[in-house]
């Protein structure tokens, strides 16, 4: 198939952006041209869509300088227009950065293709087989802030599982999604997959959001990646089905039994690793009879990171500021962080029950019936035992780059990456049978 590079998946942003732009008419022809190569995408062996993305991963590495140029244009915008620290450390790219982005595609080229795994197969005594078989979602259409990378994730987590893509990045890294969608649609094509199987929005307008929010029939499901006002827009209007990462209001509890210097370690990781992503610890919980708290915030106290603590927490360290009660449903993502002190496991349960935001939570302990308690009572999307949450990542699930992490129940739920992206069908055989 001789595919080529749709002109409105080309234009200029910035172009778009200031003219009057019918988004109904826009994303429908969008939507109708993904359909049309997904169903092509689906049919492709395996092994060239694999091909297809270790190219785009080389064309990705050849096209550095020119991704590079434009994202310095985007921090640039962003630092003059008063993005956070933390927004423009999602924004920002390094060569380290895009060659990682690089690797993680590679990196996805070599894992099992869901599309046609056999689920289960029953042989009931009439003689059928019935089999659940996975099967490609469709056209997915992501929205997103800020993060670059998530132009390469998405769509090399769609074309490897049969899915096309429609992406919508936000305003502030707009030239930084073209340039990496131009490179990654060049290696894509290269390996024969159409190039209308990954599209970007050729438009800013707020408009086209709403318009695929609303696109029923045309887009098969929605995955928003971006803040909570992002998020709860996408919720509220959609007629099409969320697939929801929400907050990481994510906690981590030291209780009594835990050993000083892990704990130490762990908590300064979990919040300053990089204080910026959905993983990063928002709120510290304290077991009272924990036996050096003063060890665990001093650290974080001189590494630059505010903290807001609750009266018990004040007393530990007199830099310690008072807490508000919105500190313990805020995601931060920067450096403050929320302390509080608790009276055992069944505080910090009660605590991440009215606080938690279902995404990630962690506790340190040296009392494995202790850990064994919070592993099953708390109710998150990833659940840890003696380690950082920034582990809570796709990547370090070994499921190569992720989607998002759903925070959901139904669906999928934590990182999502391929098995993620499909849903089944059932195929019935026969030798002739026919119903009584």
């Amino acid at each position: 198939m001789n595919a080529h590079v749709s002109p409105v998946a080309t234009a200029d942003p910035a172009k778009q952006s200031a003219e009057a732009v019918d988004a109904p008419a826009l994303v429908q022809r969008l939507a109708r041209a993904g359909r049309a190569a997904q169903r092509v995408l689906a049919s492709m062996p395996s092994a060239q869509r694999a091909q297809a993305l270790r190219l785009a991963a080389a064309a990705l590495r050849r096209a550095e300088p020119e991704i590079l140029e434009a994202n310095a244009l985007d921090v640039a915008d962003g630092i003059a227009g008063g993005l956070s620290s933390a927004m423009v450390d999602r924004l920002r790219l390094d060569p380290a950065r895009i060659e990682a982005i690089a690797a993680a595609v590679e990196q996805v080229a070599t894992l099992d293709d869901p599309v046609g795994q056999i689920i289960d197969e029953t042989r009931p005594p009439n003689g059928l087989v019935l089999r659940r078989v996975r099967v490609p979602i469709g056209l997915i259409g992501i929205i997103y802030e800020s993060r670059p990378n998530v132009t390469a994730d998405a769509a090399v987590l769609c074309v490897r599982s049969g899915n096309a893509a429609l992406l919508r990045g936000g305003s502030e890294a707009a030239r930084s999604n073209r340039a990496i969608h131009k490179a990654l649609v060049q290696g894509l094509v290269e390996g024969g997959v159409p190039a209308e199987a990954v599209q970007l929005m050729p438009t800013q307008d707020r408009a086209a959001v709403g318009a695929m929010l609303a696109a029923a029939g045309l887009i098969d499901m929605i995955i928003p990646r971006g803040g909570k006002s992002l998020v709860a827009r996408v919720q509220a209007d959609a007629r099409v089905p969320v697939l929801a990462h929400l907050d990481g209001i994510n906690h981590t509890f030291i209780d009594r039994s835990a050993n000083p210097a892990m704990a130490k370690d762990i908590a300064f990781n979990a919040k300053m690793r990089r204080t910026g992503i959905c993983g990063s610890m928002e709120t510290l919980l304290v077991d009272a009879q924990f036996s050096d708290p003063h060890g665990l915030v001093a650290p974080l106290l001189e590494a630059g990171c505010e903290l807001r603590g609750d009266a018990r927490a004040c007393a530990i360290d007199p830099r310690i500021k008072p807490a508000d009660p919105s500190d313990w449903d805020t995601e931060y993502l920067d450096a403050v962080l929320s302390v509080a002190v608790v009276d055992g496991l069944d505080g910090a349960l009660a605590h991440i029950a009215r606080h938690a935001s279902g995404h990630t939570d962690a506790i340190v302990t040296d009392d494995e019936d202790v850990a064994a308690r919070f592993l099953s009572e708390v109710d998150s999307a990833i659940v840890i035992h003696n380690a950082s949450s920034q582990f809570a990542d796709g990547g370090e699930f070994g499921l190569g780059a992720e989607i998002g992490i759903a925070t959901g129940r139904l669906h999928a739920r934590g990182p999502v990456a391929l098995e993620g992206l499909t849903t089944y069908k059932w195929l019935v055989l026969g030798s002739g049978q026919i119903r009584p």
